[in-house]
């Protein structure tokens, strides 16, 4: 009877035991990653586990959801905001498109990469996303007056310049310039040169208004540009980009003929 008791005891406890939930295991293992950084290939490791286990709390279920090593991975505040912009348009990612910071922790493993190239394409999709400046038109006469059958000249003095990014980890520096000029009278009529035109008395672009009323030209600049890699030789970029310039206010008279005398 004794026996039977006791054994019937031991049941029940086991069963207990086997029916008290225990907390989740999770999977973990060590996950390794390769990043390039500056043209080295760095690899570290990660301890990483697919579920945090239900029993934690507090700051032990803080710990259990970190990795026990490595590092946050670089934010894109680092990189280059025309190469981030040009890397989303090339449909690819920022990481391994631009410039990636170092961080610290790093396992670097001493094995040279070779510098991805910088085509014509990759620099023209980093020129399309620059903020490139229209052209401030000025005409003459000025004070926004002129005549009917009147030569009105125009003008603008957008020139070169120059802008510096980072594409693929490396110096890209872009020489930009105004290659074509389309002169939009604000009449109906236009005009596309390559020249600038120049202020009085070197009249290059004029235009003579037929009737009287209010009209708001303006010039629209089309850019070209070359582009070097670490200060090489330059090259052509691929395409062109057009920047619509701001319509300025012009009056058009009429001039009435007054006779006058001589003594």
């Amino acid at each position: 009877m004794k026996l039977r008791v006791v054994f019937l005891a031991l049941s029940v406890a086991l069963l207990s035991i086997v029916l008290v939930d225990g907390p989740a295991i999770a999977a973990c293992d060590w996950v390794r990653e390769v990043r390039v950084v500056n043209g080295m290939v760095h690899v570290h490791f990660e301890y990483r586990c697919s579920e945090t286990s239900e029993g934690t709390t507090g700051a032990d279920e803080e710990t259990a959801s970190q990795p026990t090593s490595g590092y946050e991975p670089p934010r894109d505040s680092g990189w280059d905001a025309v190469c981030v912009r040009s890397a989303i348009a090339a449909g690819v990612g920022p990481a391994s498109f631009c410039d990636i910071p170092s961080a610290p922790g790093v396992v670097s493993v001493a094995t040279p990469v070779v510098a991805p190239s910088v085509t014509a394409g990759i620099a023209g999709k980093a020129f399309r996303n620059l903020a490139l400046p229209a052209s401030s038109l000025e005409v003459q006469p000025p004070n926004g007056q002129t005549l009917v059958n009147f030569d009105t000249n125009f003008f603008t003095r957008q020139g070169q310049f120059t802008r510096t990014v980072r594409l693929l980890g490396q110096r890209v520096d872009l020489k930009v310039w105004p290659s074509q000029y389309r002169w939009v009278f604000g009449d109906g009529e236009s005009l596309a040169s390559e020249s600038a035109g120049a202020p009085y008395p070197d009249l290059v672009i004029t235009h003579d208004y037929r009737s009287k009323g209010g009209v708001r030209p303006r010039v629209d600049t089309t850019y070209s540009a070359q582009f070097r890699v670490n200060g090489g030789a330059w090259r052509d970029v691929d395409g062109t980009v057009t920047i619509p310039g701001d319509p300025v206010d012009l009056r058009v008279r009429t001039a009435t003929p007054v006779l006058v005398g001589y003594n």
